[in-house]
């Protein structure tokens, strides 16, 4: 297990805030909640890929997001959880362009899920709106983390202040 730092501390910080924001901006466009969703903040679950302290600072930016959910506690549980559970996932990936498929599977999975439980309850119409929200929010991730992420992905390492970064994640490995 990595040493927690400040440093670590910190970024873990400042990411789960940047998804509050994002997702709150993404609210205004109503593209945030529901089945038909793409949250912009979720391209940042790439992330521990390349910085594993940022999948903690993902699931409590998720949780914090998620109280203005339509869906109130059980998205704050569910989508925060699955958040959280498939950042670490991504944090132990070992290809980058695998690293946007735990979000997107999780999320289609569970959050589709939640979804279909809130719309249908668990009666006869709950198979037709799980496949249904399930697709919708996997279709949605697979824009954010595999369009938006995948620029994440590529671009960081270029960046000076990124790439040392990483240089010290991997020295203190």
């Amino acid at each position: 297990m990595k040493a927690l730092t400040t440093r670590r501390i910190a970024t873990a910080a400042v990411v789960g805030a940047l998804y509050v924001v994002l997702t709150y901006f993404g609210s205004i466009f109503g593209i945030t909640f529901g089945p038909v969703q793409c949250r912009f903040s979720e391209a940042l679950c790439v992330l521990p890929f390349l910085f594993p302290e940022t999948a903690w600072g993902l699931g409590i930016g998720c949780l914090i997001s998620n109280i203005i959910s339509p869906y109130g506690v059980l998205d704050m549980a569910v989508g925060s959880l699955t958040t959280l559970i498939a950042a670490l996932l991504t944090a132990r990936c070992r290809s980058r362009y695998l690293a946007p498929a735990p979000p997107v599977i999780l999320n289609g999975l569970f959050v589709g899920g939640m979804l279909a439980y809130y719309e249908t309850g668990f009666g006869n119409a709950f198979g037709a709106a799980f496949a249904f929200n399930g697709l919708a929010v996997a279709a949605g991730e697979v824009i954010a983390c595999y369009g938006l992420g995948m620029l994440l992905l590529w671009q960081l390492p270029r960046i000076p202040f990124f790439r040392r970064m990483m240089e010290d994640n991997a020295v203190q490995k």
